[in-house]
């Protein structure tokens, strides 16, 4: 009770607005808060792209070690809907879990699936969030999401900041330079590609962000298809080998640029 009472008589410390102004820019701004952020583009590479009736999300999957699995790079939302991601996988599984549970909402609901803008401009809130309080790090993953819905077919990209944009078609990962180089040459041709040739673009677009001295397969590649009659198909392992095949006939090569100086792999927990 002494205690207690002790408490209650001492005086409350100064406090003034300018003191809550530092103690808030000291903790937004700590240097351990900007680790996330640089996780977006040293995961591996990921794009995406689309034709006027279908969205095509190719990934690049990592291998921690040569005795474990590739980690999963493309995650399904909704039967409309999947999203690719380069980042903290942790993070990601998080933000799909969010978006799955949004997008299940809302079909219960109205009974229809919900447009993938305004999931996307829900997560961006999530993601801004973040950045505006202490008590919360920022998400350290950047998404691709694709989407095909009753306003036609659409692809976003996410970043931690907050910022989201749409587009026809992006690359975002480590070394993901190259594929937008190829994507914005040849974006021209894709609103009125097939499917099948659609898939082909993204593959050779995505053998340029390959790791140096290693090669586009089918062990590390994965795809997914969305389109109005086409649910959200995913095409892995053996699946992948004739889109291979088909890009080797044609003369392309599937093997990894050089590397950039002082550009490799970083760490296993980070898609």
């Amino acid at each position: 009770m002494e205690f207690l009472s002790l408490a209650r008589d001492r005086p409350a410390p100064p406090h003034s607005l300018a003191t809550s102004f530092l103690l808030w820019r000291r903790n937004i701004y700590s240097p351990k808060r900007l680790v996330p952020l640089r996780a977006r583009p040293q995961g591996s590479a990921c794009l995406g792209l689309t034709s006027d009736t279908h969205v095509v999300l190719c990934a690049l999957k990592r291998s921690p070690h040569e005795l474990a699995s590739y980690q999963k790079k493309l995650l399904k939302i909704d039967e409309h809907m999947g999203m690719a991601i380069a980042g903290l996988n942790a993070d990601a599984r998080s933000l799909a879990k969010y978006m799955r549970t949004e997008s299940l909402n809302h079909r219960y609901v109205y009974g229809s699936a919900l447009q993938a803008g305004r999931l996307v401009a829900d997560v961006a809130d999530k993601h801004q969030r973040c950045t505006q309080t202490y008590v919360r790090r920022p998400y350290g993953v950047g998404l691709l999401v694709g989407a095909v819905d009753a306003t036609g077919p659409h692809l976003y990209e996410t970043q931690p900041s907050g910022h989201y944009y749409e587009y026809t078609a992006m690359a975002i990962g480590a070394r993901a330079q190259s594929g937008k180089t190829y994507l914005e040459k040849h974006h021209a041709k894709f609103a009125k590609c097939p499917v099948e040739e659609l898939i082909k673009h993204g593959v050779k677009a995505l053998a340029g962000c390959v790791q140096a001295e290693k090669t586009l397969e089918a062990s590390n590649l994965s795809i997914v298809v969305i389109g109005p009659e086409q649910k959200y198909l995913a095409i892995e392992d053996a699946a992948t080998q004739p889109y291979l095949d088909a890009i080797e006939l044609e003369g392309d090569s599937l093997r990894g640029a050089a590397a950039a100086e002082g550009e490799a792999d970083v760490d296993v927990s980070m898609a």
